[in-house]
């Protein structure tokens, strides 16, 4: 499995994209309490369910890793896992499944320098309130001592995703020979 992990508006998302449409991966499709952004879809983006709906699957054991970040629940239930897919998580989310599947995962870091990712932001039409908080927050969640293991750091300000995508998963093929 591909693990994507990066704070907010650092690309992970729009390189999974690629990853999926160029390379032909398949999506680890998450669950989120979050709404939906113009333009997501249920089931493909995410599966968009209510915080009781969340709670009930948690509950149920229904989650291999589960989190809280800016304000919403995310978890990755275990029917859908493969170790086939690309997801992406969350430090939290990063630890969770290095515990479980340990070297059969390939882990990438996104770095993006916060001038880029506010910009970034702004451009999808986020809240200046909710950026303020999530540039001021992902600092202290996606501190280096905060992730159990990174395979790949990438950085990714103003470079073409395309190319990005295309030496992520030349990477990700190559540890996965190795394991």
């Amino acid at each position: 499995m591909l693990v994507l992990i990066g704070p907010s508006a650092s690309g992970k998302t729009e390189i999974a994209k690629i990853l999926i449409r160029d390379f032909g991966m398949k999506k680890l499709v998450t669950y989120t309490t979050r709404p939906a952004r113009p333009g997501e879809q249920d089931g493909i983006d995410y599966h968009f369910v209510t915080v009781d709906e969340f709670k009930a699957l948690d509950e149920a054991e229904e989650f291999v890793e589960t989190t809280f970040y800016n304000g919403n629940y995310y978890g990755s239930r275990k029917r859908d896992v493969d170790m086939n897919k690309v997801v992406v998580l969350d430090p939290s989310g990063l630890n969770r499944l290095c515990a479980l599947f340990g070297d059969s995962i390939v882990t990438v870091l996104l770095e993006t320098a916060a001038e880029t990712r506010i910009a970034r932001m702004r451009m999808r039409g986020d809240r200046e309130e909710d950026i303020a908080r999530r540039i001021s927050g992902d600092e202290a969640v996606f501190a280096p001592a905060n992730m159990r293991r990174i395979d790949l750091v990438v950085q990714n300000n103003a470079a073409d995703l395309k190319q990005l995508a295309a030496d992520i998963h030349r990477f990700y093929c190559e540890r996965m020979k190795k394991t």
